[in-house]
């Protein structure tokens, strides 16, 4: 039984975990999107979103907490330098994960890890909030609805052309 365990062991050791999730993080920053397995893949957003997170706000303090997961000066550089400035507006779900049926050898479930910023296609795809989102700058987002209060309807005016006149 599972008793309250939060992270998919994936049959692995703890050192053998992190070296896998490290590696794996690494790769996912240098191409911005790796196949693998589901599992590894919904384990590797567990992994990397906070280290995004962290990237957003360039420190020595915040380079070396990252570092101690990556292990990987380029993928550091890389990370601060062009990574943190897509996702820099971005409040959260910074990658993607997209099934891609069965591998043929094993028949695993395989699926796409991707940064979402860096895919073009799904970009501008007539999404309105996307591009009211780029036009003015938002105030946080909060997840509570007491927030944002809506315009009561204004009540139609009253044209003259279209009213009967009265008879006399």
């Amino acid at each position: 039984m599972r008793h309250g365990r939060k992270v998919n062991q994936l049959s692995r050791t703890k050192a053998h975990r992190d070296a896998l999730m490290g590696n794996m993080a690494d790769s996912l920053i240098k191409h911005k999107r790796i196949v693998t397995t589901v599992a590894k893949a919904k384990a590797l957003r567990g992994f990397i979103e906070p280290l995004l997170t962290r990237a957003k706000t360039d420190s020595t303090h915040n380079r070396r907490i990252v570092f101690s997961y990556l292990q990987n000066k380029e993928s550091i550089k890389e990370l601060f330098g062009a990574v943190s400035e897509k996702i820099a507006t971005r409040p959260g779900g910074y990658t993607r994960i997209i099934k891609m049926g069965f591998r043929p050898g094993d028949s695993a479930e395989i699926a796409m890890i991707e940064l979402v910023d860096f895919n073009e296609t799904y970009k501008g795809t007539g999404n309105k909030k996307s591009a009211a989102a780029t036009a003015k700058p938002a105030a946080k987002r909060t997840r509570r609805a007491g927030g944002a209060k809506k315009a009561a309807p204004e009540a139609p005016a009253a044209d003259e052309a279209t009213e009967t006149p009265a008879a006399e």
